[in-house]
């Protein structure tokens, strides 16, 4: 589902819009201009909504990002990759950045950054996360066409906003099967 999609189907359910929920985050002390007040986490505003307007975990986080401020809040891309790949998880990097290569030969893919995880993106739609360990790279799929394999589990917990989870503990494991499973995900967007 598209950024714009769950925006429109939450006007459509509560007769809301994303001004209307930043007013009601603020008056209920969750926001402020510089975005979640401290001590308040993502998670306690995605339970806000799901209990006072029944709203999802994607749903919600739609709403989220629209409660961040724009103004100058934002860091480049070049800096959150620095911190998704810095120190210990260095190693990953350039074997991300093959991975993007490899995948912009498909289509244009850009990339935007969260705190854990670094979406790769088909315009505006979502169609696969990375995340970083020391150990590991985690590679979560959106192909809700697609069983659960070994190799390719349910990402069950780990992320709601993918289907599936490939461990990757060595380059090598960014293989043919996986970069097909990415390739769909991509013309599923």
């Amino acid at each position: 589902m598209s950024f714009q999609a769950y925006i429109d189907t939450i006007k459509a359910k509560t007769g809301l819009d994303p001004a209307d929920f930043r007013k009601l985050a603020i008056s209920r002390g969750l926001i402020d201009e510089a975005g979640l007040v401290r001590g308040v986490t993502t998670t306690d505003v995605v339970n806000w909504l799901a209990a006072d307007f029944d709203l999802g975990r994607g749903h919600a986080m739609a709403l989220i990002t629209t409660f961040k401020p724009t103004a100058g809040a934002q860091f480049p891309i070049e800096d959150m990759l620095g911190k998704h790949f810095g120190g210990a998880k260095e190693h990953w990097r350039a074997t991300f950045d093959g991975l993007l290569s490899t995948l912009s030969e498909h289509g244009p893919v850009s990339v935007a950054a969260t705190q854990s995880y670094v979406s790769l993106l088909k315009g505006k739609a979502k169609f696969a996360i990375v995340a970083a360990t020391a150990d590991r790279l985690d590679v979560g799929i959106k192909l809700r066409s697609e069983a659960p394999t070994n190799r390719f589990e349910a990402s069950g917990s780990w992320n709601s906003m993918v289907t599936h989870r490939v461990r990757v503990t060595d380059a090598a494991q960014l293989d043919a099967e996986l970069l097909d499973w990415l390739r769909r995900a991509y013309d599923a967007a």
